[in-house]
C-alpha cells in the first residue's frame, strides 16, 4: 500500500509542476465531470486525503481551508506539502495491525458510519487515481499532454 501512496504523491507533484505552465483561467475554468475544474480538483485530492487520515483515522483536530483561501497553484501546492508533512509519518508507519481497526465517519447528514482503516486507506488511493484520470482528460481537452499515470518506471519498486 505504501508504494501506491508514494506513486500518488509523485504524480500529484508532477501535476502541480504541470499547472505552473497553464494559465490560471484554464486551471479554474468549469469543465464536465468531477469537481469541475483542474486546480479545485487538486485541492480536493489533498483535502480528502488529509481529512480522512489526520482528521478521521488519527482523530486530530485539523483545519482544511476553503478553496477560496488557497486558490492559486502555489498556495494549493503549499497546502499539499503541509498536509503531506503531517500525514506521511502515519502512512510510512503503516502495519498489518492497523488493517481492521475501526474509525467512525460522520456523514454530511450527521450519520455515523464505521470503516476499517485498511478500507479507508485503499479508498484514498483509488480516489486520487480516479481524479488523476479526470485531470488527464481535461489536459487533453486544452491541447496539453497530461502527466503520465504510468506506475512502471517511477523507481518505486527496486529490482533485487
Amino acid at each position: 500500500m505504501l508504494k501506491l501512496f508514494e506513486y500518488n504523491w509523485q504524480v500529484r507533484d508532477e501535476w502541480f509542476d504541470w499547472c505552473d505552465s497553464v494559465s490560471e483561467a484554464e486551471l479554474l475554468k468549469k469543465r464536465t465531470g468531477g469537481i469541475g475544474s483542474i486546480l479545485p480538483t487538486l485541492y480536493h485530492i489533498v483535502a480528502v486525503e488529509y481529512g480522512w487520515i489526520c482528521g478521521g483515522i488519527q482523530e486530530k483536530t485539523i483545519h482544511i481551508p476553503p478553496f477560496e483561501e488557497v486558490a492559486s497553484v502555489q498556495r494549493v501546492k503549499a497546502f499539499s506539502a503541509s498536509c503531506h508533512a503531517e500525514l506521511a509519518p502515519f502512512v510510512y508507519a503503516w502495519n498489518d495491525s492497523l488493517e481492521d481497526r475501526m474509525m467512525i465517519d460522520i456523514t454530511d447528514s450527521g450519520e455515523r458510519e464505521p470503516h476499517k482503516y485498511g478500507e479507508v486507506m485503499r479508498h484514498l488511493i483509488a480516489h486520487e487515481i480516479h481524479h488523476i484520470g479526470q485531470l488527464s482528460v481535461w489536459a487533453r481537452e486544452i491541447g496539453r499532454k497530461p502527466v503520465t499515470a504510468n506506475l512502471i518506471g517511477r523507481g518505486l519498486f527496486e529490482i533485487q
